[in-house]
């Protein structure tokens, strides 16, 4: 007795490979797009080059001995909260520049300073300065940051007042050449009225976290004996999603991170959006807090917050990519399952009993 398996139908084995040859061209598509969007990241344009320099330029002050700028840190590319705090920023006439104190960014791509840069073209109308924080040396680091921006540490100076941003972002806080750098701009500084330090680490976290973003102690304590030599005036720096205002050792400090990137939920001076507005008048220093209205956000909570912040910004810069990516892996699963099915499908034998 002779049995057979019968044979699949012709029609099914051309539907089939139809259905394949279709899948393929799709996921190479993908492939290939996502290959394009790389190699255009990596070939495309900088946003901006010698930002710092060329903004530096662009600052009129009519009357040096009495004029304000505005200091914020932490956005990390948000989005509402961040903007609202540029269109108050420049709605106010007083306020010539604004500087940031680093952290502008999730991490230094090229698609995340080219968002930044929009929202500070499209809302600011006066020059911004930026120093440097740990979130710009993630991705490519240190060296995109320079090609945008220019030095990562500088000075300028504004009629008898003396301005210095710093780089403190290093494992020692500053690194041995900015340290004879900074020795020698405080010397130049001081027959200056006030010399004022911009910096991103603080030289303590003042809420005594262990592990927080402040630089060594041993490189704080040098730091601070340098600025008491030279009489630093005041001192700005970086705290993540809050603000802090004392004394190190008699040099007044004011910490800032309200321009986005984190909010607790209460309605605290410290816990809220916000930015300073700094007052220079006659050799006198006097530092306002000015909030931020974020609507909406409170339905989030702090947690829906941070979630929305990291998403909301990654989709913002990847969000083709990441669409692209979810394609290519669905139809790969779709190729595997149907390469699966026909794989494990019983050969057709032909038996003789």
């Amino acid at each position: 007795m002779m049995t057979s398996f019968k044979p699949p139908k012709h029609g099914n084995v051309k539907e089939t490979g139809r259905r394949l040859a279709l899948l393929y061209g799709s996921l190479l598509l993908c492939i290939s797009l996502l290959i394009g969007f790389q190699a255009w990241d990596h070939f495309s344009s900088l946003p901006a080059l010698a930002w710092n320099t060329s903004n530096l330029k662009q600052i009129h002050i009519v009357d040096p001995k009495d004029f304000s700028f505005a200091v914020f840190a932490e956005n990390r590319n948000s989005d509402v909260a961040f903007e609202n705090l540029l269109k108050l920023i420049d709605h106010d006439q007083d306020i010539a520049f604004a500087v940031s104190l680093g952290d502008m960014v999730q991490k230094g791509e090229k698609g995340r300073y080219r968002f930044f840069l929009r929202q500070a073209r499209e809302n600011l109308g006066i020059p911004l300065l930026t120093a440097v924080g740990y979130h710009e040396l993630r991705g490519k680091g240190r060296d995109l940051y320079h090609d945008i921006f220019g030095p990562l540490y500088y000075s300028f100076r504004i009629g008898e007042n003396y301005f210095i941003v710093l780089n403190d972002t290093h494992k020692q806080g500053l690194d041995p050449s900015q340290k004879e750098w900074l020795e020698q701009e405080l010397g130049n500084a001081n027959g200056y009225e006030t010399r004022i330090v911009f910096m991103h680490a603080p030289l303590h976290d003042p809420r005594g976290a262990k592990g927080g973003p402040s630089i060594p102690e041993e490189a704080s304590e040098r730091l601070i004996r340098l600025f008491l030599k030279y009489r630093v005036t005041h001192i700005f720096a970086s705290l993540g999603h809050g603000y802090v205002e004392g004394h190190w050792q008699g040099i007044p400090y004011t910490m800032t991170g309200g321009a986005g990137a984190g909010w607790s939920g209460d309605d605290s001076v410290g816990a809220s959006f916000h930015f300073l507005k700094v007052s220079m008048k006659a050799g006198k220093i006097s530092v306002e807090v000015e909030r931020v209205p974020a609507p909406g956000y409170a339905r989030m909570g702090p947690f829906g917050y941070t979630a929305w912040l990291w998403v909301g910004s990654f989709l913002r810069i990847h969000g083709i990519e990441a669409a692209l990516l979810l394609i290519a892996s669905i139809l790969a699963i779709c190729i595997y399952r149907i390469k699966s099915r026909d794989t494990l499908r019983p050969r057709r034998i032909l038996s003789i009993r």
